[in-house]
C-alpha cells in the first residue's frame, strides 16, 4: 500500500515535538490533529469477492456492492442506484437484497459476546461488511443530447463507485416512465415517496396517453384491485378525474378530436360525488397539483342516471349531481337473450329461450313488454306445438317459464328508457354514473348493469350501430365490484357475458373503448378478461389467492399484504418497469 492510498487524511496535519515536565520528569506526548472525511462521493463500491457477472437472462447475474458504514442506515430494498462505466454510460439498478457479513473471521455466537452487545446501544459498523445485491434494470446513455435506455449488455468494472439515483430524468428513463399522460401517483420505495433536488421533488408516474407512443393505455384496459380500506375507490376516482381533464381528447379515424366519456357503474353510491369539490383541499394543495399538471376539483359535467326499480327509492343526500331516472326496456332482451334468465341455463334451455324470444318479438315488435312475454308463454297451444315439432321439449319449456320469472320490478318501469337517453348518457366530456346501491335485489342490480354495459359494448363493436354517438365517442366503462359481473361461472349466461366483454377488450384499442375494472376479489374475474388487462394497479390485499391472481412480479407480490392505505404497485409492461407508488393523500374530488 502506498502513501497515495491514504487520501482520507487531511494533508494539513501538524505535529508538535514531545516535551518533558521538569517537575515530574514525565514525557508529554503531543497529539497529532488528524481529520478524516465523514462523507464520500457515493454509497460504496462494486465488489468482486463473490464474483461479478451480468447474465443475459438475469438468472445468473451476480452484482454486489460494499456499502460504506455512514450510508448503511438509509439503504432500503427497492432503492434505485447507478453504476457508472468509464465512458459515461451508467447501469441503472434496483437494490434487491441486503446482507451483513463478518469483516474478520470470528465466532460471535458466544456468551461473552452476547453480554457485551446487551450492554451497549451500538455496534461498530466497521467490524462488518454490509453488502447490497443489485438487480440491473437498464443501461442509460446519451444520444444527440437525449438520455436513452437499452437492455443490460455490459458488466461494470470492479471497485466502481456506486451512487444513489437522485436525478428525476435518470430515474424516469431507467424505469421507462413516460413524462406525459394520465397521472396515477408518485414513485416510492417502502411506502415513502422518492424525492429529488428538482421542483417538484417527487417523481410523478403517468400512463401513456398519446397515439404517438402507441395506443393510449386507457384503451388497453385497467384493473384496480384492493381490499376493504385499502383506498382503491380513492385511487380510482383520482385516475378518472385525470381521464376527464378538459385538455384530454383523442383523434377519431376521420381526424376529428373528441373528449372521452366515462360511464361508471357504482354499487356503493360514491362516484357521483365526483361532481362536488373536496372541501379539505387547501390553496397549497392546489398550487402543488397545478405545478405537477394534475387535474383536481369537482367535475361539473357529472350526471347520475338512476335505474328505476319498483319498490325502491334513491337517497340524493350524498352528492349534488343532476339525477335522471331510467328503465330497461324489454326490447333490449332481443339482442341479449340471457338478460331475462333468472337462473343458470343449460344449452337446451338457452336455445329454447332464444327461439321463444324470436317468435315473441316477431309478433310484438320492439314495443313488446316483459308482462306480454309472460302471457305469451302461458299459451298452452304454443307449448304443445313446439313439443310436437321437436323444437322444444315440454320439460325444457317448463324450465324456461320458471327461469324468466321475477323481473316485474326491472323491465318497463315508469321512467324514460335508457335507449331513449343515449345521446345524454354517452356524451363527450361527460361522467355518467349508474348507482345501484339503492337496489336491494342483487339480481335486479346485475341485470341492469349487464344490460347497460352490453348496450355500450354492442354499439362500440357494431359495424352498423344504431347509436352513432356511442360509436364515435372515446369511451371508458368503469365497473366497481367487477367480480360480481365478470365472474368465472359455469352457465350459458356467464359464458355469453364473458365472451362479449372479452371481445370488447380485444377490440378496445381500435374502437377507443377502455374497461376500467375495480375489485376486491380479482381472483373471481374470468381469466379470459384478465388476459386483456394491460395495466394492473394493486393496493393492499390480504388473500393469497387474490394476490397470486393479479400476476405481478414476485418482488412486488411480497409487498402487497403489508402496504398501507394509498400504497400501490403498478404492473404495466407497455408503460414502464414494475414500480411501487404512493397515491395522493387527498381525493381530488369529494370522497365520503
Amino acid at each position: 500500500m502506498g502513501l497515495e492510498d491514504f487520501t482520507e487524511f487531511d494533508e494539513d496535519t501538524s505535529a508538535q515535538e514531545d516535551t518533558v515536565d521538569e517537575s515530574t520528569g514525565e514525557v508529554r506526548f503531543e497529539t497529532t490533529d488528524v481529520t478524516t472525511q465523514d462523507s464520500y462521493s457515493g454509497l460504496g463500491v462494486v465488489s468482486v469477492s463473490r464474483g461479478l457477472k451480468i447474465d443475459e437472462t438475469g438468472d445468473d447475474t451476480n452484482l454486489q456492492v460494499y456499502i460504506t458504514a455512514p450510508n448503511r442506515s438509509r439503504i432500503r430494498i427497492g432503492s434505485y442506484v447507478l453504476v457508472p462505466y468509464p465512458d459515461n454510460e451508467r447501469l441503472f439498478c434496483r437494490i434487491s437484497g441486503l446482507e451483513y457479513a463478518q469483516e474478520f473471521h470470528s465466532d460471535d455466537a458466544t456468551e461473552i459476546n452476547a453480554r457485551r452487545a446487551m450492554q451497549t446501544d451500538n455496534i461498530d459498523e466497521t467490524d462488518y461488511k454490509f453488502m447490497a445485491e443489485l438487480d440491473p434494470v437498464a443501461v442509460l446513455y446519451e444520444q444527440d443530447g437525449e438520455l436513452k435506455r437499452r437492455m443490460t449488455d455490459r458488466v461494470p468494472k470492479p471497485k466502481t463507485v456506486v451512487r444513489e439515483a437522485t436525478d428525476k430524468g435518470e430515474i424516469k428513463t431507467g424505469l421507462k416512465i413516460p413524462d406525459d399522460g394520465i397521472f396515477i401517483g408518485h414513485l416510492a420505495v417502502g411506502g415513502e415517496r422518492i424525492t429529488t433536488a428538482a421542483e417538484p421533488p417527487t417523481i410523478d408516474y403517468r400512463l401513456k396517453d398519446k397515439y404517438d407512443d402507441g395506443d393510449p393505455l386507457i384503451f388497453r384496459h385497467t384493473l384496480v384491485a384492493g381490499g376493504t380500506g385499502s383506498g382503491k375507490t380513492h385511487v380510482a376516482k383520482n385516475i378518472l378525474r385525470q381521464v376527464l381533464d378538459q385538455s384530454r381528447s383523442y383523434p377519431l379515424s376521420d381526424g376529428r378530436e373528441r373528449k372521452p366519456a366515462v360511464v361508471q357503474f357504482d354499487p356503493q353510491d360514491e362516484y357521483a360525488q365526483m361532481h362536488d369539490d373536496n372541501d379539505q383541499i387547501t390553496k397549497e394543495d392546489q398550487r402543488r397539483w397545478e405545478r405537477e399538471d394534475i387535474a383536481y376539483g369537482g367535475y361539473d359535467n357529472t350526471i347520475a342516471f338512476v335505474p328505476k326499480i319498483k319498490g325502491t327509492t334513491y337517497d340524493t343526500k350524498g352528492h349534488r349531481a343532476e339525477q335522471r331516472r331510467f328503465t330497461i326496456p324489454f326490447s333490449m332482451v332481443r339482442q341479449n337473450q340471457w338478460l331475462v334468465a333468472g337462473g343458470d341455463l343449460n344449452n337446451n334451455q338457452y336455445q329454447a329461450i332464444r327461439l321463444l324470444l324470436k317468435r315473441f318479438f316477431d309478433q310484438f315488435g320492439n314495443s313488446g313488454t316483459y308482462a306480454q312475454f309472460k302471457q305469451f308463454l302461458e299459451d298452452p297451444a304454443l307449448r304443445e306445438e313446439l313439443s310436437e315439432s321437436g323444437k322444444v321439449h315440454e320439460s325444457t319449456y317448463d324450465a324456461v317459464v320458471r327461469r324468466i320469472q321475477g323481473f316485474e320490478n326491472v323491465f318497463d318501469q315508469d321512467a324514460q328508457p335508457i335507449t331513449d337517453q343515449i345521446d345524454e348518457f354517452v356524451r363527450q366530456g361527460r361522467l355518467s354514473v349508474v348507482p345501484t346501491y339503492h337496489l336491494n335485489d342483487s339480481r335486479a342490480a346485475e341485470t341492469i348493469v349487464l344490460a347497460v354495459a352490453s348496450l355500450l359494448v354492442d354499439e362500440k363493436l357494431s359495424s352498423n350501430p344504431r347509436y352513432e354517438q356511442v360509436k364515435d365517442t372515446p369511451l371508458v366503462v368503469g365497473m366497481d365490484e367487477a367480480h360480481n359481473y365478470l365472474t368465472d361461472a359455469d352457465s350459458v349466461q356467464a359464458r355469453k357475458v364473458i365472451r362479449k366483454f372479452t371481445e370488447a377488450a380485444k377490440q378496445g384499442r381500435k374502437e377507443r373503448l377502455g374497461l376500467f375494472l375495480i375489485t376486491q376479489d380479482p381472483q373471481d374475474i374470468h381469466e379470459a378478461v384478465f388476459k386483456q388487462i394491460n395495466t394492473t394497479i394493486v393496493l393492499n390485499l390480504g388473500d393469497e389467492d387474490a394476490i397470486s391472481s393479479v400476476n405481478i412480479p414476485t418482488e412486488l407480490e411480497g409487498k402487497v399484504p403489508y402496504m398501507e392505505q394509498g400504497q400501490m404497485v403498478v404492473y404495466s409492461p407497455d408503460n414502464s418497469e414494475p414500480v411501487e407508488l404512493v397515491g395522493l393523500p387527498k381525493c381530488l374530488t369529494q370522497h365520503k
